[in-house]
């Protein structure tokens, strides 16, 4: 997921930076990246008609992630990639019925909130080329959203 864009550059620079992958980049499924700690997934698995994918889309992806969240069994800590990979989360994940509406957590930029289970999800805007080129998220806004993952996964 994310390898040979401008949005994986970001994320695996910053995974590298604060001790989830080997390498600062991914340019193909052979390049040897290794995560630790870490898992990747996305909630719509095609490009979408103007990078926007429809909520059909999102509800027929919805299982794929489902299943994933299924078989990761030490979660702690959750970063959603935007209000899209924070909704799909929460979805996926059984939250977002388990909540009324208005207790569901909230997506802002840098926020968290800790679940009844113990598993934080953080929210960022996506590394996208629209929100890095205009400032919208700067790295350091962006490296801040990690570095607040490694402090809450640190012994």
């Amino acid at each position: 997921m994310f390898t040979g864009d401008a949005s994986g550059d970001w994320l695996f620079e910053a995974l590298h930076r604060f001790g989830f992958a080997n390498q600062a980049e991914s340019i193909s499924r052979t390049d040897d990246l290794r995560l630790t700690d870490c898992y990747v997934t996305a909630a719509a698995r095609c490009a979408p008609p103007a990078n926007k994918p429809t909520t059909r889309e999102l509800e027929t992806c919805r299982a794929y992630v489902t299943a994933e969240i299924a078989l990761l069994t030490r979660v702690r800590v959750v970063v959603g990639l935007g209000r899209i990979g924070f909704d799909a989360w929460l979805k996926a994940s059984g939250w977002w019925a388990a909540f009324a509406p208005r207790d569901r957590p909230r997506f802002a930029h840098g926020a968290t909130a800790t679940l009844p289970d113990g598993t934080t999800l953080i929210a960022t805007y996506h590394p996208s080329r629209q929100n890095t080129n205009t400032g919208r998220l700067t790295r350091q806004m962006w490296h801040d959203v990690f570095r607040t993952a490694r402090r809450l996964l640190a012994p």
